[in-house]
């Protein structure tokens, strides 16, 4: 019987101080390291980290941030919410991420997706007319990386590879999941290249989502893979107690 875990997450949002105005930055980026302590202290599972490229987000480098959280706790598991793999490199995505499971001793995670926003794209040189290609050919890549073994690779976003290691290796691999956020195709290419779902649930019923569920499922029996776990995310608040959090939610 799999275990349940239970986690959560930031993108790093911007927030106030007590005078309503917004922190800077740097202090913000600082007092998520501090909340990611308190949730290992207090026994969750996993902290998720989000990357964005604009002035309401403070984390545009979730592996830093994470390495930084790794330095100061045990045993929560830490990982990306979402990295924007479009936008990025496969090879440099595992690279951070190889080097924070080693700083963690283990605890690091890869949650890959296409992000909420599109910003990335032209900071990067990336044309938004790729978008479907961007992600299934960089999908694709970092599946075979994260086998860690010998790749050989071609495709049009990016160099080929001919059996080339990347390094540093791990010591038992890398836990990687696709962030969906309700589309029946990604659903089926998570599965296909032997991903673990996570959906993100961002709005609406969450019980539109178990058809999804059931749907990865099938894929995975379909492709001959493995079963991947499956993980949810949905928009939360934490507070004192059920009545103070719902008090809070109705205040507005």
């Amino acid at each position: 019987m799999t275990i349940p875990e239970f986690g959560v997450d930031t993108f790093g949002g911007v927030t106030k101080d007590a005078q309503g105005h917004p922190l800077p930055h740097p202090q913000v980026i600082r007092d998520l390291v501090e909340e990611a302590v308190t949730a290992d202290q207090a026994g969750l599972d996993f902290f998720g980290v989000g990357e964005h490229h604009r002035a309401d987000f403070a984390v545009s480098s979730p592996e830093m941030v994470l390495a930084a959280i790794a330095s100061r706790t045990e045993s929560i598991r830490l990982g990306s919410t979402v990295t924007v793999l479009s936008s990025d490199d496969p090879v440099r995505v595992y690279e951070r991420f190889a080097t924070l499971d080693a700083l963690s001793h283990g605890r690091a995670e890869i949650v890959a997706g296409r992000g909420s926003f599109t910003e990335s794209f032209p900071l990067f040189g990336y044309d938004l007319q790729d978008y479907e290609v961007l992600f299934e050919e960089k999908l694709e890549l970092l599946s075979a990386l994260l086998t860690e073994e010998p790749v050989t690779w071609s495709g049009s976003t990016r160099a080929p590879l001919s059996e080339q290691r990347v390094y540093p290796t791990t010591a038992n691999g890398i836990r990687a999941w696709v962030g969906v956020g309700g589309s029946p195709e990604s659903v089926v290419r998570t599965a296909r290249y032997g991903f673990g779902l996570f959906l993100a649930i961002i709005g609406g019923p969450a019980e539109r989502f178990a058809a999804y569920t059931d749907l990865f499922r099938r894929a995975e029996k379909e492709f001959g893979g493995s079963p991947q776990p499956i993980a949810v995310h949905s928009p939360g608040l934490v507070a004192e107690s059920d009545e103070q959090a719902r008090e809070l939610v109705h205040a507005g």
